[in-house]
């Protein structure tokens, strides 16, 4: 999976582990709305990964702001969509600072559907652009693998390859960047899916919540989905204010955990 300019190992910041309403959930006294333990606060699903000198996000959601002044993130290569939801997309004002030093554009990479979702749901940075301050981005529709360059006249060059995955009825993609693989918001796997996702150093999993949902992985469906692809570690994501880290957690197999906010981890590019 490697190009003749791509760096041996990347890192992974899981900006962001929460479903949808992020938790606390506004309104709610649960025991995981109240928890004490910081892994129990998730903002809406995100992830930043760095490769020498190139740094690419998957999604920009309503959160992103935060999540990138408390990681401190300043350099922007790239941006991966997965799909369009709100709590996927809702951010996507706030990749405005990536221009203020650095004016060249920022790619973002979408599946047809969200492509052309996006192109209207923010036509005023992609269709119009005729306002000043619009982020410079520039949409581009995936289907197949495809090089990240950088914005900063690096000669880095990364390899990208989407998964298909099935959101209930949505098609969407999830990622794969070497033996490092992110897959939010599934429901379902094709099998071809499984196929491409072998020998994975780390796996990143959508895992919602004990009971099933029309939509989203359950926590054991993700189990199984986890176990058949084989990662030597799995993180689950997506998690709803129904799962308390520490109970959770202690109950899963070897080589599986839950995932928080903040969460860093190392993956190989090259074999």
């Amino acid at each position: 999976m490697s190009t003749s300019n791509e760096p041996a190992m990347l890192r992974v910041t899981l900006l962001g582990t929460g479903t949808s309403t992020g938790v606390p959930v506004i309104g709610c006294s649960c025991r995981v709305c109240r928890s004490a333990d910081p892994r129990d606060r998730r903002t809406r699903c995100a992830c930043y990964i760095e490769a020498a000198d190139l740094s690419i996000l998957i999604d920009t959601g309503p959160d992103f702001r935060q999540q990138a002044l408390r990681e401190g993130i300043h350099r922007l290569d790239a941006v991966l969509y997965t799909h369009h939801h709100f709590d996927h997309v809702a951010g996507i004002d706030d990749l405005r600072p990536f221009f203020f030093e650095n004016q060249h554009p920022i790619p973002c990479y979408a599946p047809p559907v969200t492509a052309r979702v996006l192109y209207h749901m923010f036509s005023y940075i992609f269709a119009d652009g005729s306002y000043p301050g619009v982020p410079k981005l520039r949409l581009q529709t995936v289907e197949g693998p495809f090089e990240i360059t950088s914005r900063y006249g690096k000669a880095t060059r990364l390899r990208v390859e989407p998964i298909d995955v099935l959101h209930g009825k949505l098609p969407m993609y999830g990622y794969r960047i070497g033996h490092f693989a992110y897959l939010t918001d599934a429901s379902q796997l094709p099998e071809s899916s499984f196929e491409r996702l072998q020998d994975l150093d780390v796996l990143v999993l959508d895992a919602l919540r004990k009971r099933p949902h029309p939509t989203h992985f359950s926590i054991d469906e993700a189990v199984a989905v986890a176990q058949r692809i084989g990662a030597r570690q799995t993180y689950f994501i997506h998690m709803t204010h129904e799962v308390l880290h520490a109970d959770v957690d202690a109950q899963l197999p070897p080589g599986m955990n839950l995932a928080y906010d903040g969460l860093q981890f190392c993956c190989r590019l090259t074999s």
